[in-house]
């Protein structure tokens, strides 16, 4: 048996890779299969996510987009297909649009909205700098010359006016945490999520150890009689979850497992959300596990973003 404290880190080297590369290293968390990422595995892997609809993968990368249209009706047939989970603001010019999504947004909107020139446009420039995420569609997303799109880089993203940055800005929080945490954390909507799984996961496998990890409780002082009690029914629960697993999967020994198990979650999510999670789950009235966690992250957003949080 293993115990460890509770930690985050905040994936914001990740935004300097590569879309795949983003989604690749999000999605192995899942299954814990970190060790088969090398330099030429990124690509296939969201590949297959894409061919077999993994869309909650797809989820882990965004892409910020400038499209000019100086076609109105093209502009408000785009607005009239109701395009979900996308930011978009117009700029100073009425013809600019503003659009942030993520993969799974954006192939989407092309899926169900196929007939927008906005969308077509959009899902063109996409697929022409990663045709694997279009690939396993019915059709081929089409150019339209008088539509223009481009990637706003990270950096310009940056300089965003506040109201704008806000809006646009993403970032990704690894946590590894008990599953009491992550019961609360994924129920904020909208924000994306990858959890490692105890239904592919077997803890008994050399590369977790061969035991079960538990997050430190930090309701007990260590030396008192409460901790021990609990030290002992981890214990016995790591016992019939590796007694279970000699005849029975991991989804059905994983029926035994305790909240102080720990877990890995990725939480993806603009500004705005963090703000949110942070006004809900840093206050006295929040669950102590998880003030934990969210106080200290909270004080470092507002040192790495100045004007974004508070």
């Amino acid at each position: 048996m293993n115990i460890i404290p509770p930690s985050y880190t905040i994936l914001d080297n990740l935004d300097r890779e590569s879309l795949a590369v983003r989604i690749e290293y999000c999605g192995r968390v899942c299954y814990k299969s970190e060790d088969k990422i090398d330099r030429d595995s990124a690509i296939p892997f969201v590949g297959k996510m894409a061919e077999h609809g993994h869309n909650s993968v797809l989820e882990m990368g965004v892409l910020t987009l400038v499209v000019t249209c100086s076609n109105q009706v093209a502009i408000n047939e785009f607005f009239a297909a109701m395009p979900r989970y996308l930011q978009i603001d117009r700029r100073d010019d009425s013809s600019s649009l503003l659009i942030t999504g993520s993969v799974r947004a954006f192939r989407e909107i092309f899926i169900f909205q196929p007939q927008s020139d906005v969308v077509q446009a959009i899902s063109h420039f996409i697929a022409q700098r990663h045709p694997y995420l279009y690939k396993p569609l019915n059709s081929k997303p089409r150019e339209c010359e008088d539509i223009s799109v481009r990637k706003m880089e990270l950096e310009e993203v940056d300089r965003l006016p506040v109201d704008l940055r806000v809006r646009h800005r993403h970032i990704a929080v690894k946590f590894i945490v008990n599953r009491a945490v992550t019961h609360e954390i994924v129920r904020h909507r909208p924000c994306s999520f990858l959890q490692e799984s105890q239904r592919y996961c077997r803890y008994s496998d050399n590369k977790f150890g061969g035991e079960v990890t538990f997050i430190k409780p930090m309701f007990f002082d260590p030396e008192s009689e409460e901790y021990k009690l609990w030290e002992k029914a981890m214990t016995e629960t790591e016992t019939l979850y590796l007694r279970l697993l000699q005849t029975s999967s991991p989804q059905a020994a994983r029926t035994v497992l305790p909240n102080s198990c720990k877990t890995e979650l990725i939480v993806y999510a603009n500004f705005v959300q963090w703000q949110h999670i942070f006004n809900l789950r840093t206050t006295p009235a929040a669950e102590p596990s998880m003030r934990e966690v969210m106080i200290p992250l909270h004080k470092e957003f507002i040192n790495r973003y100045p004007g974004c949080f508070t």
